[in-house]
């Protein structure tokens, strides 16, 4: 008898230090093989997705049109235009979900509002009752956030999930099966522990009140986004 292909996802990393983090592990434990893409250092994107089962696209600090600074964003984008009319399962994370947005015809503005930094609590909306991902979340879950930049508009039909106090969207759904989020369901303290002090204090935050808070929310925020995860896998695996 012949195995089965793996179901595998198409990993887009747009900077050396922006990796999968425990949402690959996550997704790899529940049945994804990974294929992860650096196109920053030469990676070499595919044309199209047609050895791939799900597409997601991680974060950076690009607007998702700065082709001028991040050349590969076009193909990127060529990509995530392709999913959406295929209808391949998409997780877009912070430039990932603007990315998505972008291309679906939502409006994104760079340094926009106040920033977000460290773990944040963010809002589920009433339409995240039925999504297939955030429908089994309580109404208000712990992220990591680490963004100036922000969706103001969304697509047209786009479901709005999820919003903070200083971001209004925070999460939301093109069509049936892709998911934008801003914050970072890969990220943990010490994440937080790596970022640059001096670049915080100027934002108004203090790198150690962050770790501190990241440290406290982490073990209910694993378990949340563990369970997002798992169900983004269970998504994938039923349509392929």
């Amino acid at each position: 008898m012949t195995a089965a292909a793996p179901v595998r996802a198409l990993v887009v990393q747009n900077t050396p230090r922006g990796g999968p983090g425990r949402l690959g592990a996550w997704l790899r434990e529940h049945g994804l093989a990974l294929d992860v893409v650096h196109p920053y250092d030469g990676g070499e994107l595919p044309e199209t997705l047609a050895d791939h089962q799900a597409l997601i696209v991680l974060g950076g600090g690009y607007m998702p049109d700065a082709d001028d600074r991040a050349p590969w964003l076009a193909p990127v984008r060529g990509l995530v235009v392709r999913a959406l009319e295929t209808e391949v399962p998409v997780l877009g994370v912070c430039l990932g979900g603007q990315l998505l947005a972008y291309v679906a015809g939502g409006t994104v503005r760079a340094a926009h509002g106040l920033p977000e930094a460290g773990s944040t609590e963010l809002t589920l909306r009433p339409e995240a009752l039925d999504d297939p991902l955030f429908g089994e979340l309580p109404s208000r879950v712990k992220a990591v956030e680490h963004r100036v930049d922000a969706i103001t508009a969304l697509p047209v039909d786009a479901h709005w999930l999820a919003s903070s106090e200083r971001c209004p969207v925070q999460a939301f759904r093109v069509g049936e099966s892709a998911w934008g989020v801003q914050f970072h369901p890969e990220a943990t303290a010490e994440t937080v522990r790596g970022w640059d002090a001096g670049a915080l204090r100027e934002q108004g935050f203090d790198r150690d009140e962050l770790i501190r808070t990241a440290e406290r929310d982490e073990a209910v925020s694993a378990r949340n986004w563990h369970g997002l995860a798992r169900r983004f896998a269970s998504v994938v695996a039923n349509g392929s």
